[in-house]
């Protein structure tokens, strides 16, 4: 059979006589056939050079022509050798770094490079095992579900099909894995290297227009983060995953059939970066891939968090550029024309250009948003404008991790891949405040700055999540609507994806804005249809009303105009006002030895920066910085303290002659809260326990935290199950003070007696002596006292630390010590002035008394210094803040460590009842009734509080509010916890209210029954028809009762509630949970 490079005057009997054993097995149909095919192709080869005498083009066609397909044939090869050679290296990767690691430092893995950079071979063992069934997958995938939704996206790909699928033999690579776990306790980030050299064959056949394409061979490189947070007490223990390349993935494509028109030279680049832009818009930051693994996960703060911080790029100007445009074909210099781009992710800018000069002077300023430090990096080219081709004049990286911890870097960086030239940079970090305190000063401070760029400075950036929609208006033909939301501020507008036919749309998008005066601007909100004209309503807020809110956010929903009356939007609107530290001052950053492992900075990204001037004169060094910067979360954290009394009517387990005579039980408690348990002495043959202990946690605020109670029987085998029931934190933090019979959940019997306060947090140091009086008179069977403030402390950095015995520069921890706690820092690499910035916090009995102790040592060996800090020295000082630069003991007299030491002393509701009461001759009252107020001290009059002679029956949660725009009240009935049981199977509770007065029961409702449970969750919405006036005029009849049949025994009656609507701000709307009143004996 001829082949394809046979010569066009081979005959048939040259191919018969072809001794090849499979053109012997063809027969002389088959073999004519493959003459005529070959015959046919190189007459289709010469038919162009005919149809362009016969028609009399110029030969220029025809060598156009030919240099396509030289150039195509080209791009070919190239890209398959490319294939080769990385499919070579990825199977022989150890041999090529043994053998060649001193030939090329940046062919080598990540895991050489970095030390820090785990290899992980036993992923890529797994993978490479799994890799064919993972093709399997991939092919039912492709061929019964995209195959499918293609065909019905178009009535022209209907006979579209996938007729050949197979990933290969060669399975995508790990290359390492880096794990950064020091920035946030509450997350896991890691760090993928991934490598994809496959022989990958996927073909595509559309039989309508006899169109085949396909792909053989991929390319892919690239570092992919993988984030786990936030992390939870509750299996699978992580409550989402993220994903997301940081920087832009290499990509190599190798097309077939019809695509391989995509690799003539032009058309291949731009394909390419096709590409690459629809995989940025998906895994590229800002975007990110969100897989929740837990429910009610707001998928959308996962995807869109609020960035890490903003910097400001200042482009000042250049020196010493190479000379592009030269004269006499370089005889003579002459200048450049030279121009900026700057790169952050998918952030471009591009300065103006300056005409002929080597030292351009810019002065142009720019804001990027940064979302993550470590790996984010801004990248600046230069180049010379010309009329065809820019002439390239040089690179530089820098990381922003650098930026961040020195708040400011300004500072010449000598441009790489070029023969001389430098840029100068001013780079500063805008931190994010979620208080309006600073607005003024940071507007007057930008109205000061000046730049060429059109854009002033910002004073704020606003992020605003856009979530769902309800009950928006139809269409005109009574069908659904496919909305989309466009959000404009001043002259920027964003738009959201289209929710196709839905009159309930979610859309779980994401926006940030740059903010120049939140005072003088507005959000405006239009939904429209997908063809952008029909409207389906608008909202406009001012951001006035976001400065006056809480941490300047509002969460809510919000009634649409010119829309439905029961249209509305739930949006989310997140402001931060972007500040630079007053105690910022301009950093130079050395540049790092060139180590093995420090030829790349962090992220693998290579960031020189000159500390010399282009001139060849030394900067001089900016002084140290004064105070601390650590984050805006440092010292945020609260203590929760649990107070664990007593039980009641617990569960018999130890009974005798197989449970004819019952017996008692050993009872203790388990207490599990943000992966610490706590757990309680055995109290012998007891079924209403005392246990009088007292507990205490460090807590960080966290969406979804619990606190898991469950009681057992002690035995000599295997502990019996006595009940257990769950407390969700942001309760308790929100009413402050609980005390709380709670009854236990998947038993018949039994409940606790517990007093749970989240204690405020004050810098009053007139509070100390109350508190600490307090603590001096409780007394608690595990022996705890009660602590009286909490401690922050804040290791910035160390300065002319000495050297090792051996001469060397030492690696430097710290551990800090307070009365037998004790932390450690992590160890610096090789250096004598170390810098760590890690916070940590201790409980103090009392600050009077105690003191903190920082060792410095060499890898936890040979001392390098120490600091003793009395806690009466912070309690001396203005809002209990300690802030500077202390003198090391037993070390050089230059040697001094920088840190802050804040105190929070911790405020005990039940110290102040002890005080009034004391002053009233009554010093040893009881511990205080749980008074629901607390919830809510604007409406302290409007709660119904359970009189001595009453019962308490549990807890009913509600929403109570009035809407302006509907001119309607409403109330939610959210749930219920902590309900006395009415059988042994508990309760089948429903809820049922009234306005009061109205004496023909139109206001009567009632929800749905929940069957068998002493917590239910209702969430259903009541709305009633008052003008504002009426709504203040009502007065709430509630009852939560025990839906039973008449003949039953059972009382109906759980507990009820009687509330004043006019003691309740009903514009604002309250959620809060109020005490049901039992019935009384």
């Amino acid at each position: 059979m001829p082949t394809a490079n046979s010569e066009p005057g081979m005959s048939a009997g040259t191919v018969d006589a072809d001794p090849a054993p499979a053109s012997s097995s063809q027969t002389p149909g088959e073999r004519a056939v493959s003459v005529l095919w070959s015959f046919g192709k190189y007459l289709g080869a010469l038919l162009p050079v005919y149809l362009a005498g016969y028609y009399g083009f110029s030969i220029a066609v025809v060598l156009l022509g030919l240099m396509i397909y030289t150039g195509w044939k080209h791009s070919r090869l190239e890209k398959a050798m490319r294939l080769e050679s990385a499919m070579y290296l990825l199977d022989n990767e150890k041999e090529f770094t043994t053998e060649k690691a001193f030939r090329s430092k940046t062919d080598l893995p990540p895991w050489v490079n970095f030390p820090d950079v785990e290899k992980v071979e036993w992923l890529n063992k797994t993978i490479q095992q799994a890799w064919p069934f993972i093709g399997q997958y991939l092919e039912k995938l492709l061929v019964e579900t995209v195959a499918p939704a293609i065909r019905a996206s178009s009535i022209h790909l209907q006979t579209l099909s996938f007729t050949k699928v197979n990933i290969g033999d060669k399975a995508l690579k790990v290359n390492g894995v880096k794990a950064h776990t020091e920035h946030d306790k509450r997350q896991v980030m890691l760090d993928l290297y991934l490598s994809y050299a496959g022989d990958v064959e996927i073909n595509v056949e559309i039989k309508k227009y006899f169109c085949k394409a396909g792909v053989k061979g991929i390319q892919l490189h690239g570092k992919l983060r993988v984030i786990l947070e936030p992390l939870i007490g509750n299996v699978p223990l992580v409550g989402a995953i993220t994903m997301f390349f940081i920087r832009r993935p290499k990509l190599d494509i190798n097309w077939t059939g019809l695509t391989n028109l995509l690799d003539i030279p032009g058309l291949n680049a731009m394909s390419d970066t096709m590409i690459m832009d629809a995989i940025a818009s998906r895994l590229v930051l800002p975007n990110r891939l969100t897989v929740p693994l837990v429910a009610n996960m707001k998928v959308a703060e996962l995807r869109s968090p609020l960035p890490r911080g903003v910097v400001r790029i200042h482009l000042l100007e250049a020196e010493n550029l190479t000379a592009k445009d030269t004269v006499i074909k370089g005889l003579i210099d002459g200048k450049s024309d030279p121009y900026a781009i700057l790169r952050v992710g998918t952030q471009i800018f591009t300065s103006h250009h300056v005409d002929s000069n080597l030292n351009p002077q810019w002065r142009e300023m720019y804001e990027v948003i940064v979302h993550e430090v470590p790996g984010q990096e801004l990248e600046v080219e230069v180049f010379d404008k010309d009329p065809d081709q820019d002439d390239f004049l040089g690179r530089v990286k820098v990381d922003f991790d650098i930026v961040k911890n020195a708040r400011v870097v300004d500072d010449w960086f000598s441009l790489k891949d070029v023969a001389s030239g430098s840029v100068h940079l001013r780079l500063e970090w805008l931190s994010l405040l979620s208080s309006a305190d600073r607005l003024s000063e940071v507007i007057q401070q930008n109205q000061n700055l000046t730049s060429k760029t059109a854009d002033p400075p910002s004073a704020a950036i606003l992020v605003i999540y856009l979530d769902k929609a309800h009950e928006l208006p139809m269409r005109k033909d009574n069908k659904d609507p496919s909305p989309v939301v466009q959000i404009s501020i001043q002259d920027t507008t964003k738009e959201s994806k289209t929710c196709y036919k839905t009159s309930n749309p979610v859309w779980e998008g994401a926006f940030t804005f740059f903010i120049q005066d939140p005072r003088k601007q507005d959000i405006d909100i239009q939904v429209k249809d997908d063809d952008r004209i029909l409207s389906l309503g608008s909202l406009t807020i001012p951001l006035t009303r976001v400065l006056a809110s809480p941490d300047l956010i509002m969460d809510q929903w919000f009634q649409l105009d010119n829309s439905g009356s029961a249209s509305r939007i739930y949006i989310k609107i997140v402001l931060r006002v972007l500040w630079l530290s007053d105690i910022a001052t301009p950093t130079t950053v050395l540049p790092q030895p060139l180590f093995p492992e420090s030829g790349m900075g962090h992220g693998g990204i290579t960031s020189e920066l000159n500390p010399m001037g282009p001139g060849g004169l030394a900067k001089p060094q900016p002084a140290r910085p004064q105070h601390t910067t650590p984050e805006s979360e440092f010292a945020t954290e609260g203590v929760l303290r649990i107070h664990l009394v007593e039980a009641q009517n617990l569960i018999a387990k130890d009974n005798f002659m197989g449970g004819m005579v019952k017996g008692k039980s050993d009872p203790y408690v388990k207490i599990r809260v943000a992966g610490i348990t706590f757990r309680s002495h055995t109290i012998k043959e007891n079924l209403n326990p005392i246990w009088n202990e007292l507990y205490e946690v460090i807590l960080t605020q966290l969406p979804g935290q619990e606190i898991q109670f469950e009681l057992f029987d002690k035995d000599l085998d295997q502990d019996d199950f006595l009940g257990r029931f769950k407390l969700n934190l942001r309760d308790i933090t929100s009413a402050q003070f609980m005390d709380t019979w709670y009854t236990l959940n998947d038993v018949k019997s039994g409940r606790v007696h517990l007093v749970l306060e989240w204690l405020p947090r004050v810098s009053d140091l007139q509070r100390l002596e109350p508190i600490l009086q307090y603590q001096s008179q409780q007394s608690y069977q595990n022996k705890v006292v009660p602590s009286a403030a909490l401690l922050f402390v804040y290791v910035e950095r160390a300065h002319g630390l000495p050297l090792k015995k051996s001469g060397k520069e030492p690696k430097v921890g710290a551990e800090i010590i307070l009365k037998g706690v004790s932390h450690k820092t992590k160890i610096c690499e090789r250096a004598t002035s170390p810098r760590w910035d890690e916070a940590f916090y201790f409980l103090v009995r009392d600050p009077r008394d105690e003191t903190l102790i920082v060792k410095l040592s060499h890898s936890w060996g040979q001392a390098l210094g120490s600091l003793t800090l009395p806690l009466r020295e912070v309690l001396a000082e203005t809002d209990l803040m300690l802030d500077r630069w202390f003198n090391l003991d037993g070390a050089l007299p230059e040697s001094q460590i920088l840190l802050r030491a804040t105190l929070k002393l911790l405020d005990t509701q039940q110290a102040v009842c002890r005080g009034a009461s004391g002053d009233a001759g009554s010093r040893d009252e009881a511990i205080p009734r749980w008074d629901p107020s607390h919830l809510d001290l604007r409406h302290r009059s409007g709660f119904s509080i359970a009189s001595d002679n009453a019962t308490t029956a549990g807890q009913v949660k509600l929403t109570i509010g009035y809407s302006v725009e509907e001119s309607r009240l409403f109330i939610t009935v959210h749930s219920c916890r902590a309900l006395a049981p009415r059988s042994k199977d508990g309760a089948d509770p429903y809820v049922s209210f009234v306005l009061l007065p109205d004496k023909k029961a139109t206001t009567k409702r009632r929800t749905a029954t929940k069957k068998r449970d002493l917590n239910p969750e209702f969430n259903e919405r009541f709305d009633f028809e008052f003008s504002l006036e009426e709504s203040t005029q009502k007065r709430l009849h509630l009852s939560v009762k025990n839906s039973v049949s008449f003949i039953s025994r059972e009382r109906e009656l759980i507990g009820k509630l009687q509330l004043e609507l006019d003691q309740i701000d009903l514009k604002t709307g309250v959620t809060q949970w109020y005490e049901l009143v039992g019935e009384t004996n």
